[in-house]
């Protein structure tokens, strides 16, 4: 074997194993909420695809973008099925329709409260009726169900959602988000919420394309001249149909383009900021939209010295670009430190390490030992960012220096409201800066956080965008915008003011308020605040603001920006008031949120003396996302491999994964013993694609064991078609360690062949090769 390939498969057994072979033993993960690999079955009956493709349509109107998002479900198999298919939306989305056509028949959904409209989906899936429910998982992960699709059924649903596109430095943004990535979660079934069920979500295998068409297409009316037009996330063609029109598509070659969030950026000529006054009124209610640009950030001499506090995610999902791309961006930031401030860095996964129990100067000895210290990082684990966050939250403040904090994840935990809780009540005048570094990163805790945190959200989506990712931040923290913002009315009725108050800017975009008015749109709207050591001041004059028909998606966006406001104050401190004042505004405006749900429920009876098999329709892994992000078992990852044990790991001639001393025993399938009226060929299947990773995890427990030895499992399976546990028949003296390794593998895996049979166990007999 030559020099470089040894090395190389010494780098890949060291990055295996510091993301697995240490872990700490975990709840088996029948009783866990966590993702696992999705494994397809050979059963022709049965069709556990049944999402075949979707699309987005976008229209963008000055600041506002309308999106119709169409999904097509098709029953290829013989057997009636229920889908279930969990995907992300904007943080910022107004989610205000759906319809669901079967045939030549088009539903309108109607909005419930979540329970009563989950109680007629149940009625109707019981009663043979095709219909289809969304409901809302967190404010960016919704779920759709569709009961009842009989073989050979076409179903299309759509939803249609607004939002509100605000520029930073000058640059529209509009984003999609494709996939849900998946998320970490301690929590057991009995402990967890049933409204986190979702988080157990089969996943294919990283690098493995999505099982459905993704297609979408902009058409960018912007209202002035359009200068520049990108997307960094996809290839995309464009036409224009004037100067200020602009048409959209995926370009031919994106035939996977499904596993990553659609980003599309642009500018307008003299980089313009479209700001002014939206009004629309309503036959009952009329409301407005306040937008000013603010002036340029003051200079960095004004701004008193910085303490920065730096926490880095190095959890399973972070392995590869993630983490490389934290790297390269806290090198830089850390590099750039002058020697007034100070510095820490904590880092996490299943547990966490800081570098300092006191901030650092800001010199180049120390930051040297920073780099060095994120340097030596692989990416392993889970993501316990709540106890990183609380150990951070306990470091004493520097005297005489302002305090922020900066967070490089990807935001696949499950504990958002939490976490929005810790930084709300502890960071006080401290900013938070998150900088969400992935394909498909969770926006809602990362915009959550900032939120929170009084500071801006970040998103890097490739190693490519970090360089000007950093400078930016850079140039945004030496200095802010505008502080000490006031907003008053003179001769204009307005109430219902979102925000109630606005934070300090630290950044190049405009000032957002949105709100209600009565009587007629006169008089004027004084926006005040400090600029460095001078005071800023502009006058909105109501009476030229102009109506347009775009404006109608006003009272959504007003209703949805309230409802995050009570939601997060809810997440604080839970009041029934507060949760009917949500559920009302759903309601009232017709909007999905976790209170409220759209049904969609067909007259006809379809099915008749069935059943239909429910379906969890697998997700692609995100763009640059390893299977560590879901790990062994298909559980997530708690602990990581400390670097020196990761590193002594070492490699045979074939470049295989070993330990020092000993010798590679992979295990073969000898036979097979299943339950009477089981297709034994798909569990067959099923086995195999299950051997690989447990010859990986749990070869080191066999090497006192001779080759040709056979040895026994016996898997205990469950109606749900679930390992529940597994036991080496004979209990020789060398299989304690070996069976506690095949349980963290196997227990909780999902044989869909097994599902909806009478619960038995499936022997299955090895031979150590």
């Amino acid at each position: 074997m030559k020099t470089g390939s040894l090395a190389s498969a010494i780098l890949i057994c060291a990055l295996f194993f510091a993301g697995s072979a240490f872990g700490q033993k975990e709840p088996q993960s029948d009783r866990s909420l966590s993702p696992y690999f999705f494994v397809k079955s050979d059963d022709p009956g049965l069709d556990q695809l049944p999402l075949k493709s979707t699309s987005a349509k976008v229209r963008i109107a000055g600041v506002i973008a309308d999106v119709a998002v169409t999904q097509i479900y098709r029953n290829e198999g013989k057997r009636p099925l229920e889908a279930l298919y969990v995907f992300p939306a904007s943080t910022r989305a107004a989610v205000y329709g759906m319809t669901m056509t079967v045939g030549e028949r088009t539903i309108t959904a109607k909005i419930a409260k979540r329970e009563d409209a989950r109680r007629e989906y149940e009625q109707a899936k019981q009663a043979g009726r095709t219909a289809s429910l969304l409901e809302q998982q967190r404010p960016n992960v919704f779920q759709m169900n569709v009961a009842n699709i009989l073989p050979g059924d076409m179903i299309q649903v759509e939803l249609t959602y607004t939002e509100l596109l605000v520029p930073t430095d000058g640059i529209y943004e509009f984003s999609y988000p494709a996939v849900v990535g998946p998320r970490y979660s301690n929590q057991g079934n009995e402990e967890g919420k049933s409204s986190d069920g979702w988080i157990q979500n089969p996943y294919l295998h990283q690098g493995e394309a999505s099982t459905y068409a993704f297609n979408l297409a902009v058409g960018l009316s912007a209202g002035l001249p359009l200068q520049d037009v990108a997307s960094p996330s996809h290839r995309i063609k464009t036409s224009f149909g004037g100067p200020g029109f602009c048409s959209i598509e995926l370009d031919p070659s994106e035939t996977d383009g499904g596993n990553r969030d659609f980003i599309l950026k642009y500018r307008l000529a003299g980089s313009r900021i479209q700001t002014g006054l939206l009004l629309w009124e309503g036959k009952e209610e009329n409301f407005f939209l306040l937008m000013i640009q603010p002036p340029k950030r003051a200079a960095r001499e004004a701004i008193p010295p910085r303490e920065y506090i730096f926490i880095v995610d190095v959890s399973g999902s972070m392995h590869g670009f993630p983490l490389d791309t934290s790297k390269e961006l806290l090198r830089d930031l850390i590099g750039h430190l002058s020697p007034r401030d100070r510095f820490n860095v904590l880092l996490f996964a299943g547990s966490s390490s800081i570098m300092s129990e006191s901030s650092l100067p800001a010199v180049p000895e120390n930051v040297n030992r920073a780099v060095a210290l994120i340097d030596g990082q692989r990416g392993g684990g889970g993501t316990e960012m709540v106890p990183a966050l609380r150990r951070i939250l306990a470091l004493p403040k520097q005297e005489g220096f302002s305090r922020t904090i900066v967070i490089a994840t990807d935001g696949y935990v499950s504990v958002e409201a939490t976490a929005f809780d810790l930084i709300r009540h502890n960071l006080g005048k401290a900013n938070l800066f998150p900088f969400g570094i992935g394909s498909s990163v969770n926006r809602f805790l990362i915009e959550g956080m900032a939120r929170a945190g009084m500071g801006e959200p970040h998103v890097v989506l490739n190693p490519q965008e970090a360089p000007e990712k950093a400078k930016k931040f850079r140039e945004l923290i030496q200095s802010p915008a505008l502080t000490g913002i006031r907003v008053d009315f003179e001769g204009f009725e307005a109430y219902d003011a979102e925000p109630p108050s606005i934070p300090d800017l630290m950044a190049d975009r405009p000032i957002i308020l949105f709100g209600k008015y009565r009587g007629r749109p006169q008089g004027n709207i004084h926006i005040r605040g400090r600029h460095g050591d001078e005071l800023f001041q502009t006058v909105v004059r109501v009476g030229e603001a102009a109506q347009m028909e775009q404006h109608s998606a006003l009272p959504y966006l007003w209703a949805r920006h309230r409802i995050a406001l009570l939601s997060d104050f809810n997440r604080l401190s839970p009041r029934d008031e507060r949760t009917m004042e949500v559920t009302n505004l759903g309601l009232t405006y017709n909007l999905l949120t976790a209170y409220t749900s759209f049904v969609a429920v067909d007259t006809q009876v379809r099915l008749v003396n069935g059943r239909a098999v429910a379906i969890k329709q697998p997700l692609p892994l995100p763009q640059g996302v390893s299977d560590l992000a879901v790990g062994k078992g298909g559980m997530m990852m708690k602990t990581a491999a400390p670097a020196s044990e990761a590193l002594a790991r070492r490699a045979d001639k074939e470049g295989r994964c070993l330990q020092a001393g000993e010798e590679s025993r992979p295990l073969a399938l000898k036979s097979l013993e299943v339950p009477g009226g089981v297709n034994e060929k798909g569990v067959r299947v099923e086995v195999r694609n299950t051997l690989r990773s447990l010859n990986q995890a749990c070869r080191s427990h066999l090497r006192q064991v001779p080759s040709g030895k056979e040895i026994r499992l016996v898997l205990e399976v469950g109606v749900d078609g679930r390992v529940k546990k597994v036991t080496v028949e004979g209990k020789p003296e060398w299989s304690g360690d070996f069976e506690r390794c095949v349980n963290e593998k196997l227990a909780g895996l999902l044989f869909p062949s097994l599902a909806n049979a009478s619960a038995g166990k499936v022997v299955l007999t090895l031979v150590v090769t």
